[in-house]
């Protein structure tokens, strides 16, 4: 398998890209293509463009979940496909997969709107949609993990001030749409996040029991420890520790003090837009 970062906080040194607070990656996993998020704006198609990437002959477009920084980029994936359908240019007609949460509207006053601004019935008038709560393989070895179960207490989401519009309902957001995908190599276990808004520990877990392997290669994505409560780092720490993944990516919503506790623990690895990760 083959990932590249096409979204994040930041760059790699000298690869003059874009970067935005959010995330999107590219992967590759023999024939089938997948992009998994597409960042807050259009720049997943403008660094993707310059790095030679085919996004527009994705199979697959996977959602970890429906924060804006992570879906607002699929207004100009649409763009993108229906100029090159207008166009007769090469491309494919993804599947979108994602949790049935995802394109739920949701605020976080006082903003008004930080999910998806396509809702579930227009996007699925322009590409087949596949709502699962389950887990989903994609291919033999790529697997979108579905519901997370929260397992650990000091993952506990706090819902705050968020809250999600559901069935014509307004309450309080537990963010259940949260997923992630798992590779599953000869080494182990890649784990690929968007915020980890479950916890990485119970993303782990669940990724161990869809897919048969506790060992863990590596982990790569956002893993929402931005100023985090103490228990919080010392369990998510303690449990890595114990897993010792042979590589660790944090990226995105992962703060500096974050990274810095986890690389006591843990081989910590740089990541930012230009990152290319090839696993066997």
């Amino acid at each position: 398998m083959k990932l590249t970062v096409l979204v994040d906080n930041n760059t790699i040194t000298d690869r003059y890209f874009l970067a935005e607070p959010g995330f999107s990656a590219f992967i590759e996993d023999g024939s089938t293509r997948v992009l998994f998020d597409l960042g807050y704006s259009g720049i997943f198609g403008t660094n993707a463009d310059k790095m030679g990437i085919p996004v527009l002959k994705a199979d697959y477009i996977v959602l970890s979940h429906g924060h804006l920084d992570h879906s607002w980029g699929l207004h100009s994936f649409i763009m993108r496909h229906t100029e090159a359908q207008i166009e007769g240019r090469p491309h494919s007609d993804p599947v979108i997969v994602a949790h049935p949460g995802a394109f739920h509207s949701r605020s976080a006053p006082p903003l008004k709107e930080i999910g998806s601004i396509i809702d579930e019935t227009t996007l699925s008038r322009i590409f087949h949609l596949n709502l699962t709560t389950g887990p989903f393989w994609l291919t033999d070895n790529l697997v979108f993990l579905g519901e997370i179960k929260r397992r650990f207490e000091y993952e506990g989401v706090p819902p705050g001030n968020q809250v999600i519009l559901e069935n014509g309902i307004n309450r309080a957001d537990t963010i259940s749409d949260d997923s992630a995908l798992v590779y599953t190599g000869r080494e182990g276990l890649v784990i690929i996040t968007g915020c980890s808004h479950s916890g990485i520990c119970n993303i782990c877990e669940q990724a161990a029991e869809v897919c048969g392997d506790e060992r863990i290669r590596d982990i790569i994505g956002g893993l929402h420890l931005i100023n985090p409560p103490r228990e919080q780092m010392q369990g998510t720490a303690d449990y890595l520790a114990r897993k010792q993944p042979a590589a660790l990516h944090p990226c995105h919503c992962t703060d500096l003090g974050s990274k810095i506790a986890l690389s006591l623990a843990l081989p910590v690895s740089e990541v930012g837009v230009g990152l290319e990760l090839n696993y066997n």
